[in-house]
């Protein structure tokens, strides 16, 4: 009892750290109490096993506070561009919530001048060196003027030992005042042209991720929209004081520039209160006309060289009567926007597009991390379900509730075996995706566990499920996929049975060279059950244990295209009767033995003793069931 309690307090003082969201090094804390108490080795290691798992949960939240953080970010900046005011406001915000988000030392953005063919210095967040920022790069020199040149973004660990780039001494000496290392820059693009450099960077060496990469894109891609849409204000400020000499081109030119804001507004509103993708196509639709599809990356056909070229140029590309624009996100392509306009296009209705493109890009940004991190859900309920034995039922019915699933209905559990993922991580990781969408389209789980694939389904044929989970999986993969199916089970507290029911069924499938196809318990009876009870068991065993009792009679049945194997199961089946086996055979009872006779002389003359025919009628049974396959 006292030991009882000594756990319960300890994993209250977990929880209670998390709950205050403490320092990682202060989970030591409890384990340290506990030894220092005198406490017993299996408490400590429980202790020591509810801490790591406490850090766990701690790692996770933190994860998805950084992302609820990048999201923010992204929300703010997507409403500062809708309340544009002050272009020095905005873009001095866009700098600030790049440094927070990266947590680096510094953030700083510069413009290109193209008259003297310099970029130079335009807003920092974090700099302490006058010189550094009143730096001007040559197009070409230092790694903020390479990106400038390039168009690409570029990172380095460590700037002085870079030498991908030309430096200059008094670049580098600027740098070495700001005690930078580590700098990480990507272009601001408008169109096909690069307006300028944001950066984030660092006091310390470190490696920028490939998400961080992607997020300071995404970052860059408003500063150059704001850029853009208070150059854009600025023109049509111009063209109203010039009102008088040219009142015709002023007006054509400001209703583009009204309908340009007016559609970037209802964009920029659509990501604020939730919209999707189908939003974006029904608001361009609405200001430009005609019919405006989405296409994802599988579905472009012949259109992949339009959608290359948009993606190369940075903007909308004409072929013919239709408009295309990629949807990209860094590096990654994730489609592209097709318009067939109502009406001749101006360039301000092109940039319309172009931002439908954007916005787009992170609405599928925003989708796909909110559906990864509803797998991750699924897939830990999952685990905590087939966990033996199941920790508080009533709390997993309830979290199962919420994500539509009903653990009192019957279900089945379906594991796709090991020789289907084998030796390839990305075919694993697909089959994972897949069965994800597979199992929540259907009110289900799923989950990778001990490198193998899981699904939890609704339903009572547990070979009908593994079947077409096989039958499905395989046509996506384009090769054979292995199923067992365990169930049906009610309840949390049987799933864990049902998972070794299906890690059996799996076994014996293998064991019998059934591989590449689907079946339950029922299906395999107590001899595939029993093939699938014994680890050890493979299939060069279940060979060589046919071969050795019934081989001479099947090898005799296939040379001379007789049915000694037929006649042997109904002998047994007709518990030994000449007669009974003859019926069932529709034979007369001397052509019964006479096979029989055929059979001793082939097995030996003990092969009716009873251990020989046990043996013997396993042999056939277990002939029978690879036969099925």
């Amino acid at each position: 009892m006292r030991a009882a309690t000594m756990g319960i307090m300890s994993t209250t003082a977990f929880l209670e750290l998390l709950a205050r969201e403490a320092a990682a090094v202060e989970f030591e804390g409890p384990l340290i109490a506990a030894r220092a108490s005198g406490a017993p080795p299996e408490h400590l290691a429980e202790l020591e096993e509810a801490k790591l798992l406490a850090l766990r949960v701690r790692g996770l939240l933190e994860r998805r506070r950084q992302r609820e953080m990048e999201l923010t970010g992204l929300y703010d900046t997507a409403s500062d561009l809708a309340g544009l005011r002050d272009l020095d406001a905005v873009l001095h915000a866009i700098v600030h919530r790049a440094r927070h988000l990266l947590s680096t030392d510094i953030a700083y953005m510069t413009l290109n001048d193209e008259g003297s063919g310099h970029t130079y210095m335009r807003v920092t967040d974090g700099s302490v060196s006058a010189r550094f920022q009143g730096l001007r790069l040559p197009m070409g020199a230092g790694l903020g003027g390479l990106v400038a040149e390039s168009g690409t973004p570029y990172a380095t660990a460590d700037y002085f030992s870079d030498n991908r780039f030309r430096h200059l001494g008094d670049i580098d000496e600027g740098v070495r005042e700001e005690g930078l290392v580590a700098i990480l820059g990507v272009p601001l693009r408008l169109g096909s042209r690069v307006i300028g450099v944001l950066y984030a960077a660092n006091r310390s060496a470190r490696p920028f991720a490939r998400e961080e990469v992607a997020l300071l894109v995404s970052l860059g891609a408003h500063a150059a929209v704001a850029i853009d849409t208070a150059r854009l204000l600025a023109e049509t400020q111009t063209a109203l004081e010039e009102l008088s000499a040219a009142n015709a081109t002023i007006q054509a030119h400001s209703t583009s520039v009204e309908r340009a804001a007016a559609a970037h507004d209802r964009m920029t509103s659509l990501v604020l209160r939730g919209g999707g993708v189908e939003d974006v196509s029904a608001a361009v639709t609405e200001v430009l006309g005609g019919e405006l599809t989405v296409l994802d990356v599988d579905s472009i056909g012949d259109l992949t060289e339009a959608v290359v070229a948009s993606r190369v140029a940075g903007h909308a590309v004409r072929r013919g009567d239709t408009w295309v624009a990629a949807v990209v996100a860094g590096t990654e392509d994730l489609g592209a926007l097709v318009l067939r306009p109502g009406h001749e296009l101006v360039d301000a209705d092109q940039q319309i597009l172009e931002r439908a493109a954007l916005v787009t890009a992170l609405l599928l940004l925003f989708r796909r991390t909110a559906s990864e991190a509803e797998g991750r859900v699924r897939g830990e309920l999952l685990d905590d379900l087939l966990a033996t034995p199941a920790r508080d039922p009533a709390a997993l019915r309830e979290r199962a509730r919420r994500l539509g699933v009903d653990l009192d209905a019957p279900h089945l559990v379906v594991l796709i075996g090991p020789d289907t993922t084998a030796g390839s991580p990305s075919i694993r990781s697909r089959v994972t995706s897949w069965a994800g969408t597979y199992a929540s389209a259907r009110s289900g789980l799923a989950a990778g566990r001990d490198g193998k694939v899981v699904l939890l389904l609704p339903g009572s044929d547990a070979g009908a499920a593994a079947r077409a989970v096989v039958r499905e999986l395989s046509r996506v993969l384009g090769r054979p996929v292995t199923a067992g199916g365990g169930g049906p089970a009610t309840g949390p507290s049987t799933l864990a049975g049902a998972f070794h029911e299906a890690e059996r069924c799996v076994s014996a499938l293998i064991a019998l060279g059934r591989t590449g196809e689907g079946a339950g318990s029922e299906d395999l009876g107590f001899v595939g059950l029993l093939l699938g009870a014994v680890n050890g068991t493979g299939q060069q065993d279940v060979q060589r244990f046919i071969a050795g009792t019934i081989g001479p009679v099947v090898d005799y049945d296939a040379r001379r295209g007789t049915t000694l194997v037929s006649t042997l199961e109904a002998y047994f089946g007709s518990g030994g009767s000449l007669a009974r086996a003859g019926e069932k055979l529709h034979v007369h009872v001397n052509t019964v033995t006479q096979r029989l006779d055929r059979v001793g002389q082939l097995l030996g003359p003990q092969w009716q003793q009873p251990q020989r025919a046990l043996e013997i009628q396993l042999a056939l049974r277990l002939h029978r069931l690879q036969s099925s396959g």
